[in-house]
């Protein structure tokens, strides 16, 4: 199985295929909805890499599409800006998911 990027930035994509990841640039909803129609018609791909900005920006999108189907995994990544997220985020979905303060 093989994995396929959608990035909403040239960049990402430059660096992924340098490491052998094929894919597609998307700015737009109904550009990001074909890419990932595109990519799960491909039967060899078992991974969909998506830039966590577009996470961000269509999540009613992605959910929609992760309730629909196990196949492939569609999973958010951190582009060349860096991540997105707080710097403590493990340690907040630790202390969310057992309930105790570390």
């Amino acid at each position: 199985m093989k994995m396929y990027l959608i990035s909403d930035n040239v960049d990402t994509l430059t660096g992924m295929r340098l490491a052998g990841v094929d894919g597609i640039v998307a700015h737009e909803k109904d550009e990001l909805r074909t890419a990932i129609e595109t990519a799960m018609e491909d039967k060899s791909v078992g991974v969909i890499l998506l830039t966590e900005r577009l996470g961000r920006e269509f999540p009613d999108l992605l959910n929609e599409i992760k309730l629909a189907r196990t196949m492939p995994l569609l999973v958010e990544i951190p582009d060349r800006h860096g991540t997105g997220r707080k710097k403590d985020f493990i340690t907040s979905y630790v202390n969310e998911a057992i309930g105790l303060k570390l």
